[in-house]
């Protein structure tokens, strides 16, 4: 497929309420009127940012992966997130991929936030991890990833065509989130999408949002700050590929390997 039509929500989250998170979620949702491939929350967006983790955490058939399952039948679309999973007496920062059908992948977050001891209550993911969807082949992240370079540098030989960065990166650091997120499509000359939410937590950290879709050549296709925002652009292969091929800068890069 040479276009993807891909919707992000920048959404307001409640703070510890799983319920009503995913009732007001369901209902803002509810909106879309026009047929999408993808559905992006954000980080943590059934109950915030929290390291309340006995409290929050649910297992793989859990609540919020039966309602994932329900609004990606309903749309026809990958509906993707992160949520609190406990797993062998572990807790994950777990984004899920979650298909039309049911089926679905995950990729729990690497790099987890000691300011906020996320480092005291999660265990870090192990893994890169990629996935495709109608040919784009799409490199999950979440939030704190997004300042190593090293965990997220393409690879020349079989690069991938979108960084997708989900997040509640507070607004006292939106200018290290403007910042770092171009240098990413330029860097790895990709896409990247990349979903914040907005409003204050139970901490009483504001998040102010700033969502966005960044080219391969590092123009905007999409930004919104401050307000919740339900919203469906569309990205072309077209531009990747004009871009690697005037610059064809990935290719000279250094080799290493990294060691997980």
């Amino acid at each position: 497929m040479d276009s993807l039509k891909i919707t992000t929500f920048q959404a307001y989250l409640f703070w510890e309420n799983c319920e009503k998170n995913l009732q007001n979620l369901a209902l803002r949702l509810s909106a879309i009127r026009e047929k999408t491939d993808l559905i992006v929350l954000p980080e943590m967006f059934n109950t915030g940012f929290s390291m309340n983790t006995e409290k929050l955490a649910e297992e793989m058939s859990g609540t919020t992966m039966q309602w994932m399952q329900h609004q990606a039948r309903k749309y026809e679309a990958v509906v993707t997130g992160s949520l609190i999973i406990k797993e062998n007496d572990c807790f994950y920062n777990r984004l899920i991929w979650m298909r039309p059908d049911g089926s679905f992948e995950h990729y729990d977050k690497r790099h987890l936030f000691s300011l906020a001891n996320e480092d005291d209550q999660f265990t870090p993911g192990n893994r890169k991890f990629y996935i495709d969807l109608h040919g784009w082949k799409i490199c999950p992240a979440i939030c704190y990833d997004l300042r190593f370079p090293v965990w997220l540098r393409n690879d020349p030989e079989n690069p991938y065509d979108i960084l997708l960065l989900i997040a509640s990166w507070p607004d006292k650091r939106s200018l290290h989130w403007r910042t770092l997120i171009p240098a990413r499509a330029i860097e790895n000359q990709s896409y990247v999408v990349a979903v914040n939410r907005v409003g204050h937590d139970g901490n009483e950290v504001f998040h102010s949002g700033g969502s966005m879709c960044i080219a391969p050549n590092g123009s905007v296709v999409y930004y919104k700050p401050n307000d919740e925002d339900l919203y469906t652009f569309t990205i072309h292969k077209e531009e990747i590929q004009k871009t690697r091929r005037i610059f064809p800068f990935l290719a000279d890069g250094d080799d290493f390997n990294l060691s997980i």
